[in-house]
């Protein structure tokens, strides 16, 4: 390719509402262009990378043993209803109706419509195990779409659905996908993790996250340091507290903590470590009547210490809380506990709550909670002998850095990170709630247990530039670069020389199989190379009349921060060697 006949439209300034270094560069690099809130164009240089992308995930998945296909992206509402993900699913999900008032959904993944294949062509077990893969255009109506590709509402993924016939056959095939997305990221050249992950609304039991460490990461990805535990921070756990719990050793005492509400503020006035606070928490839960309208409220109390903070998706799986909780509002926790937030505890509640402790605060003594009376917290408190043990004990907490990791080797470490592919075992999940059934060796119709797997292939451009970029620009990966090698020749329209020289090597390099492309634009040397270094171009060759002279040509990787002088009959065999390198 030559510049002149390409289309480069880079910007020294990024838009006002890119807020990550991605949307910048990529913005500034003229690689995507905003359309609307959370919808871009892909511009021709952008479009390089997002196929580049495609085809090593294609590559792979083929390897792998995968069949692709393409699946609407408008879907029937009623194979949504079939599933329970109509009903089920936010407003993050698009529902449309058409002309005849039948409803539509314009789909974040495709799992309704791999299990409608499914159940029509797949019908005997002889015909199983299947992968279906597609890479396809999806939609996602977040609330607010921000971050570039990293948080749009159009995207582009690759989802992949396993068929199999029994658990212990999905697993391999879950195994196989795992295998098959570690030599895809292995490719791209980024420093990435799998980490264990909860599936979230898609459901399943087994889930892996694919994160590319970056420091501006949205994610928290947890991992030991003596050994190969690693997981997102819904998902981590610390060793459980091991040994009897300690006896009491001081009376339970009601104390004045005048203005103190917080734990980290009654901490510093009694003198005490934050470890030996309690925080409460209170939650609800409704019952509803066969007209749909609230009729009991269940309320509940959660105690973690108070150097700890809740996880959502734990509790989320607290027997009692896994069909949906909300935070219990401030009259509600008025009529329970007789005072207002910030100086509540488990101790003189007015009405019944049920009581979950973490099972750090479980294993406490001598610790430190709420009077249920402004102004006021109790010290001293003993489970057993100043109040009844909890109804329920579990993990609720997030890990914080230090913690013992679960496998008992090494402590637990957070890092950020950018998620780009996610895999699940789904089991029979959506196979069982859409009848989809083949036969099995005994004649019998048995449900089919199913996998999906994604990949973020517009997300993964982004969170590349994220780990790999400087104060000039973006550093792309020779895989998914636009264009790996760049030819700069300085004065081409004034000297035939140069010209010549740059003509001859662009020539080479393409018959070599090279993605090169030469700047033929004759833009002053401080401004092309300006624009290849934003870019992000990996590997650049400068042609000029001085070097032509002395019989000399320069090389500069995008990292270098000097360029190599090269004998002109030798810069295509050395380029050819730093790219084999």
């Amino acid at each position: 390719m030559k510049a002149s006949q390409f289309l480069i439209s880079t910007l020294k300034e990024a838009p006002a509402d890119a807020e990550v270094l991605s949307h910048q560069l990529m913005t500034r690099a003229g690689m995507i262009k905003k359309l609307g809130a959370g919808i871009y164009t892909y511009m021709p240089m952008g479009l390089r990378v997002i196929r580049k992308v495609e085809a090593i995930v294609r590559e792979e998945m083929n390897r792998a043993g995968a069949i692709e296909c393409v699946m609407p992206v408008i879907q029937p509402g009623e194979l949504w209803t079939e599933s329970g993900r109509f009903q089920t699913m936010g407003p993050e999900l698009l529902r449309v109706r058409d002309r005849h008032e039948r409803d539509f959904v314009v789909q974040p993944t495709s799992e309704e419509a791999v299990t409608d294949i499914a159940r029509q062509d797949l019908r005997s077990y002889k015909q199983l195990p299947k992968n279906l893969y597609q890479i396809q255009t999806k939609f996602r109506d977040e609330r607010r779409p921000r971050f570039g590709l990293m948080r749009g509402r159009e995207f582009i993924m690759k989802d992949a659905y396993s068929f199999d016939r029994d658990e212990a056959s999905a697993k391999l095939s879950y195994q196989k996908m795992a295998a098959a997305y570690r030599a895809i990221f292995d490719r791209f050249g980024l420093t990435y993790r799998a980490v264990a992950a909860d599936s979230g609304a898609i459901g399943g039991d087994l889930s892996e996250e694919f994160q590319v460490i970056a420091a501006t990461g949205e994610d928290a990805i947890v991992y030991s340091t003596g050994s190969d535990y690693a997981a997102n921070m819904e998902k981590a756990e610390a060793l459980a507290p091991a040994g009897a719990r300690p006896a009491p050793g001081q009376p339970m005492t009601k104390t004045p903590t005048p203005g103190k509400s917080t734990c980290a503020d009654v901490a510093e006035l009694l003198a005490l470590p934050l470890t030996r606070t309690v925080k409460s928490l209170v939650l609800a839960t409704e019952e509803l009547n066969d007209a749909g309208e609230v009729a009991k409220v269940q309320i509940w109390l959660l105690l973690l210490r108070g150097d700890h903070d809740m996880n959502e998706v734990k509790v989320g799986k607290v027997s009692g809380l896994d069909q949906g909780f909300r935070f219990a509002s401030v009259p509600e926790i008025i009529d329970h506990f007789g005072t207002k937030p910030g100086y509540l505890g488990p101790i003189g509640l007015k009405k019944p709550v049920k009581i979950v402790a973490d099972r750090e605060v479980a294993a406490m003594a001598d610790w430190v909670c709420g009077a249920n009376e402004e102004d006021f917290h109790i010290t001293g408190v003993n489970w057993g002998r100043d109040l009844p043990e909890p109804d329920l004990v579990a993990d609720i907490r997030n890990v914080v850095a230090g913690d013992a990791a679960p496998d008992g080797r090494g402590q637990l470490a957070i890092e950020r990170g950018i998620e780009i592919g996610h895999i699940f075992y789904l089991g029979t999940k959506y196979s069982r709630a859409m009848d989809a059934t083949f036969l099995d060796d005994d004649g019998k119709p048995k449900p089919f247990e199913m996998g999906c797997y994604g990949i973020g292939i517009t997300r993964l451009p982004a969170a590349a530039i994220e780990q790999n970029h400087d104060e000039r620009g973006i550093i792309w990966p020779d895989a998914i670069a636009p264009f790996t090698v760049v030819i700069c020749p300085v004065g081409m329209d004034r000297s035939e020389g140069v010209k010549a020289a740059a003509e001859g090597l662009y020539a080479e390099l393409m018959q070599a199989g090279v993605d090169v492309i030469l700047d033929d634009r004759g833009e002053r040397p401080g401004a092309m190379f300006a624009d290849w270094e934003l870019i992000g171009v990996p590997h650049r060759v400068t042609i000029g009349d001085k070097g032509l002279k002395d019989g000399q040509l320069e090389y500069q990787h995008r990292r270098d921060t000097a360029a190599t002088k090269v004998p002109a009959g030798e810069i295509a065999a050395f380029v050819k060697g730093r790219l084999a390198a």
